[in-house]
């Protein structure tokens, strides 16, 4: 198993410097410097405060799904997690990950099941992924470039929600009793982060038509959900480079909102370390460590 999760991490780093290897060959890096020193200070700080405003609804949203197989946890508290997971995301790629960690954390702490922890987690993910392809689909119908017919997107919506929605309330009701609210956050994490790439393309002086932009912001988000790079860095900029090819967009201009946004969410992922060396703020004297997390999980799993 730790023969795996090293080859893993070693393929998470190798795909993500050959994905930049190769998007840096189609843009320059020079270019993306100067837009850089040039863009408005003030929208990047509105962009990193909207960015934040979506994880403290994520978290909200996750506690939430926690709450309905009854683990009631303080939003305070869950929020400290959450950032501590965040940090575990996108600073060390390897092993189990964020959500493994607070899912060992919880479990470990609360003396709950993992299995109900695993799946509470699991929901979460697909609600986030739920809002993002509702609001990818609402956007397709603003984009007569794609060539796609109005009825498609809204059919596929509709379809997928009820077959989502049938399959969490027949097996598992548990999760089903707040639907509506944790999907509701879900789509307010989403819109949250597309009105932070709004103000990163003011940040950078756009003034011409959003939607391919933000359809290529959405679509990257999409990619970046499969994780075969370090917290999707690379993957998204290959969208934006395609996604610029494809609609004769800027490509500089793309690339830059792509790797500004990855900075605005590691910027935030940081502050999550404070809880490494300050482990009070979780009340527990010391954290457990990413190979006591693996260990555990290794054992479950035998």
């Amino acid at each position: 198993m730790k023969f795996w999760r090293t080859t893993k991490t070693l393929l998470k780093i190798s795909v993500t410097a050959l994905a930049l290897y190769w998007v840096f060959g189609k843009v320059e890096p020079k270019d993306l410097r100067e837009a850089l020193v040039q863009s408005n200070p003030l929208f990047l700080v509105l962009a990193f405060i909207a960015y934040c405003g979506s994880i403290l609804i994520a978290s909200s949203r996750l506690n939430g799904f926690f709450k309905g197989m009854g683990l009631h946890l303080s939003e305070r508290y869950n929020l400290k997690l959450y950032l501590l997971g965040l940090f575990y995301n996108l600073f060390l790629p390897g092993g189990v990950g964020g959500d493994g960690y607070k899912i060992y954390f919880l479990r470990r702490k609360f003396h709950v099941k993992g299995r109900h922890l695993l799946t509470a987690v699991f929901f979460d993910r697909v609600s986030g992924l739920w809002a993002l392809c509702l609001i990818t689909a609402a956007l397709v119908l603003f984009i007569p470039q794609l060539n796609i017919p109005r009825e498609v997107p809204i059919a596929c919506v509709i379809a997928g929600s009820a077959a989502y929605y049938f399959v969490i309330n027949k097996y598992f009701n548990a999760f089903s009793r707040h639907f509506l609210m944790t999907h509701l956050k879900a789509l307010g994490v989403q819109s949250m982060q597309v009105v932070c790439a709004i103000l990163l393309l003011y940040a950078l002086g756009f003034d011409g038509k959003f939607s391919p932009y933000l359809f290529m912001f959405l679509l990257s988000s999409l990619v970046a959900v499969v994780p075969f790079t370090v917290g999707g860095l690379g993957a998204r900029e290959m969208v934006y480079v395609y996604g610029a090819e494809y609609f004769q967009l800027d490509a500089h201009l793309a690339v830059l909102i792509s790797l500004l946004f990855y900075l605005t969410s590691a910027l935030l992922a940081v502050m999550g370390s404070y809880f490494i060396f300050r482990p009070r703020g979780l009340g527990e004297d010391k954290l457990p460590t990413t190979d006591e997390v693996e260990r555990g999980v290794d054992d479950e799993n035998d």
